[in-house]
C-alpha cells in the first residue's frame, strides 16, 4: 500500500511517496510476528472496550482476568520465559508483545504487566531452578495469579528503606513476616484485592537480631480462594483507572513461611541461620538486586509510547475529515488539519512519537542483549538501568501530554466516553508514576552522567555521589562525563568555525546534534561545579544536593533527549533511498527543531541562538509541517493499530 502521490510544490519541494506496509515493517523491527499475534488477539478480544464502560468493578475485574489467561494461552504474554517450562525464550520479544498490547485495554495491559512482568521477573530473575520449578510452569499459563509486593504506604520510591521485616527463626527453618505499622503495609499492589495466591514480598531480611537488607520471599496471601491466617487484605478501591485491576493494601501478622521461600540468586541463609551472599556489599547487593527488574521500566515507557499512538491515531484521522469554517472564498468548510495551528498542534507530537518509538527500539535491543548474556559488563547494565529510566520518563510523560492534546484537538466529541480518550486518559495517566517516579528516575540517570557509572554507581545514594563528584577536580567529571568532544567535532563537519551555530544549515543533522549536545555538556558541567562550590564552602551535602535538583533534573532530560535524537537520526541514516526515507527526515527534523524551539530561552541565554536564528527556527517548524501534513494519514496508519482499537466511531467513521 503507498500512499500521497508526489507532488511538486512552486518553490521545488518534492512531496515524497511514502509506502505504508513497508514503513510499518520498519516500524516493526525483527519482532513483527509477535507484534502480529497481539494485534490479532487485540481484535478477537476488543469487546473488553465497551466491556470496560458497561460491566461493573467486580465484573470487570473477572473479565481482564480471563483475557490475560486466554491471551497467555496463545504464547503472547510469556516469550520472556525459558523455553524449559513454556515461554518463548526472547526477552526483546517479550517487550515488543508488551508495548503493542498498549493498543488495547490497558487494565489488560497492566494485568498482564504485573502477572507476567512483575510477579513471574521476580520469580525468575531473583529466584533459582527451585523456584523456577516450583512456580514458572504454572505462573506462565495463569494457572498461577500473584503479585509484586514492594510498595508501601510510607514508602514508594525509597525501597531500601522498607519496613516490612522478615526475622529468621533457625529453630524453626521459617522466616516470619510481619508488617511493623500501617506506614509499612504494601500498598497499591496489583492482584492483591482478588486474584492473587502469592505475593513476592519485599522485606529488610533480619538473620540472628542482624538487618541484611532488603530481600525478595515467596509468600502465600490465599488458598482456595480465601486469604490465609496471618494475612490481611484490603481492597484500595476505585482508582481514577485501570479498574478492571485488582490493587490492595497486605499486611503480614507474624506470616511464616519455610526458608527456600528465599529468593536466593544474590543471598541465602544457612538452616543453622548463617547469612550469605556472592556480593558482599550491602548496597552494591540491593542495587544488583534492583537492577534484574529493569523491563518493568523499559516495557512501561514502550506503553506509553503506544498509547500516544493511539490518541494521535484518532485526532489525526478526526482533523482530516472535519470541516470548519470556510476559507478566503471556498464555500467549502477547511479540513482542520489544513489549519497551521493545528498542524502545530499534532503533527510535532507524531513527530515526538516516531523518535521516541527508535529510541525505545534502542534501549529494548539492549535490554535483550544483557539479559541473554549478549553483553555481560556491569557498565552495560549500569547504562541499561539509566537508558531505561530515562526513556520511562520522557515516554510516559509524553503519553500525558500527547493524549490531553488530542483530546482537546478533537473537541466535544473527544470528550465522550464512546471514544477511547476518557480510557486513554484515566488508565496511562499513572504511567507517570509506576516503576519509578519520572523525577527520580530522572535523578538515577543525572547520578550515572555524574559519576560516570564508576564502580561505586551502586553505592551511591545521593549524598554519596555528591561527594564523589566533589572528590574530583570539576574539569575531572566533565572531561569523563562528556560524550562527545563537540566544539572539536563540530568545526570539522560544519561551516563557520567558532560560529558554527550562527552558519549551519538548520536541516543538518550534525548541527541539530550538536545543539543538544552542547545543551547536555553545559548543564552537566553547571551541576558539577554547583555540587563542588557548595562542598568547598563546607555546607551539608544534602542541602547542596537539594538546592541544585532543578538543575539536575533539566541535566537528565537534557541528556535524555540527545539520546532519542541520536536514535532517530541513526534510524533514518540506515533506510533506503525513497519516499520513506524522505519522510522520516522530515519527521526527524521536525523532532529536532521543535526540540530546540521549545528550548529556545536556554540557548539564546547560553549564547547558542541569535533571536534571528531563533525566529529561523519558528519558520522552519513551521514549514515542516506544512511538508507533513499530506503525509500525516499513512504516517499514522504505519503503527498498525487495528481498527478496532480506534473505538471512536465519531471521530475517525
Amino acid at each position: 500500500m503507498t500512499t500521497d502521490k508526489t507532488v511538486t510544490a512552486p518553490d521545488g519541494y518534492v512531496q515524497p511517496e511514502l509506502d505504508v506496509r513497508a514503513l510499518t515493517e520498519v516500524l516493526d523491527g525483527e519482532y513483527a510476528e509477535i507484534r502480529d499475534l497481539v494485534r490479532t488477539n487485540l481484535v478477537t478480544y476488543a469487546s473488553v472496550l465497551e466491556e470496560a464502560d458497561g460491566l461493573g468493578t467486580d465484573a470487570y475485574r473477572e473479565r481482564v482476568r480471563e483475557l490475560v489467561v486466554e491471551m497467555a494461552a496463545t504464547g503472547q504474554t510469556g516469550m520472556g520465559f525459558p523455553k524449559r517450562y513454556g515461554g518463548g525464550g526472547d526477552v526483546g520479544a517479550s517487550i515488543a508483545a508488551f508495548e503493542t498490547a498498549a493498543f488495547g485495554d490497558l487494565s489488560v495491559l497492566v494485568k498482564t504487566g504485573v502477572q507476567f512482568g512483575l510477579f513471574g521477573g521476580a520469580i525468575l530473575h531473583l529466584g533459582t531452578e527451585r523456584h523456577h520449578d516450583a512456580y514458572l510452569p504454572d505462573l506462565i499459563t495463569g494457572k498461577l495469579m500473584g503479585c509484586f509486593a514492594m510498595t508501601e504506604t510510607g514508602h514508594g520510591s525509597n525501597v531500601q528503606a522498607l519496613g516490612t521485616v522478615a526475622r529468621y527463626d533457625a529453630a524453626a527453618q521459617e522466616f516470619v513476616i510481619t508488617t511493623e505499622g500501617d506506614q509499612a503495609r504494601k500498598d497499591y499492589i496489583g492482584n492483591a484485592a482478588r486474584h492473587g495466591e502469592l505475593a513476592v514480598v519485599f522485606a529488610q531480611l533480619e538473620v540472628g537480631g542482624k538487618s541484611e537488607g532488603v530481600h525478595a520471599f515467596v509468600v502465600p496471601i490465599r488458598s482456595g480462594g480465601e486469604v490465609v491466617p496471618g494475612v490481611d487484605i484490603e481492597d484500595d478501591g476505585r482508582k481514577m483507572g485501570l479498574n478492571g485491576v485488582d490493587n490492595g493494601r497486605i499486611r503480614f501478622d507474624g506470616v511464616r513461611v519455610p526458608r527456600d521461600a528465599l529468593l536466593n540468586r544474590f543471598a541465602d541463609v544457612t538452616p543453622e541461620g548463617v547469612y550469605k551472599s556472592t556480593i558482599d556489599n550491602p548496597d552494591r547487593r540491593f542495587f544488583t538486586m534492583l537492577g534484574t527488574l529493569v523491563q518493568g521500566r523499559v516495557s512501561v515507557g514502550g506503553a506509553g509510547v503506544n498509547a500516544a499512538k493511539v490518541a494521535l491515531a484518532v485526532a489525526t484521522k478526526y482533523a482530516l475529515r472535519r470541516r470548519q469554517f470556510a476559507a478566503g472564498s471556498q464555500e467549502e468548510e477547511q479540513l482542520l488539519l489544513d489549519y497551521g495551528l493545528h498542524q502545530r498542534r499534532l503533527l510535532p507530537l507524531v513527530a515526538r512519537t516516531y523518535a521516541l518509538h527508535f529510541a525505545q527500539d534502542v534501549v529494548r535491543t539492549q535490554l535483550h542483549d544483557v539479559f541473554s548474556g549478549v553483553e555481560d559488563d556491569p557498565q552495560a547494565r549500569r547504562r541499561l538501568e539509566a537508558r531505561a529510566a530515562g526513556t520511562k520518563a520522557l515516554g510516559t510523560w509524553h503519553a500525558t501530554r500527547t493524549i490531553q492534546e488530542c483530546r482537546e484537538a478533537c473537541g466535544g466529541a473527544g470528550y465522550l466516553a464512546v471514544n477511547r480518550f476518557a480510557a486513554l486518559k484515566a488508565d496511562s495517566d499513572i504511567f507517570t508514576t509506576f516503576e519509578g517516579d519520572n523525577h527520580v528516575l530522572l535523578q538515577l540517570v543525572a547520578k550515572g552522567l555524574l559519576t560516570d557509572y564508576a564502580s561505586e554507581f551502586e553505592d551511591l545514594d545521593q549524598l554519596g555521589m555528591v561527594r564523589y563528584v566533589t572528590n574530583l577536580a570539576v574539569e575531572t567529571v566533565i572531561e569523563k562525563t562528556s560524550a562527545h568532544k563537540l566544539l572539536e567535532r563540530v568545526r570539522d563537519l560544519l561551516p563557520g568555525g567558532d560560529e558554527w551555530d550562527q552558519e549551519a544549515g538548520l536541516l543538518d543533522s550534525e548541527y541539530q546534534l550538536a545543539m543538544v549536545r552542547y545543551r547536555e555538556e553545559h548543564m552537566l558541567a553547571g551541576v558539577a561545579r554547583r555540587l563542588k562550590a557548595g562542598i568547598d564552602r563546607k555546607r551539608d551535602a544534602g542541602a547542596v544536593f537539594s538546592e541544585v535538583q532543578d538543575h539536575v533534573i533539566a541535566v537528565a532530560h537534557a541528556h535524555v533527549e540527545r539520546l532519542v535524537l541520536e536514535a532517530f537520526v541513526e534510524k533514518t541514516r540506515t533506510l533506503p533511498e525513497g519516499g520513506n526515507k524522505v519522510a522520516l527526515g522530515l519527521l526527524c527534523d521536525l523532532f529536532a527543531l521543535s526540540t530546540i524551539e521549545a528550548d529556545r530561552a536556554w540557548f539564546m541565554e547560553h549564547g547558542r541562538l541569535t533571536v534571528q536564528r531563533s525566529k529561523a527556527i519558528t519558520r522552519e517548524v513551521n514549514d515542516l509541517c506544512r511538508k507533513v501534513r499530506p503525509l500525516a494519514g499513512g504516517l499514522v496508519d504505519a503503527w498498525g493499530i487495528p481498527s478496532a482499537m480506534l473505538r471512536a466511531p465519531d471521530l475517525v467513521g
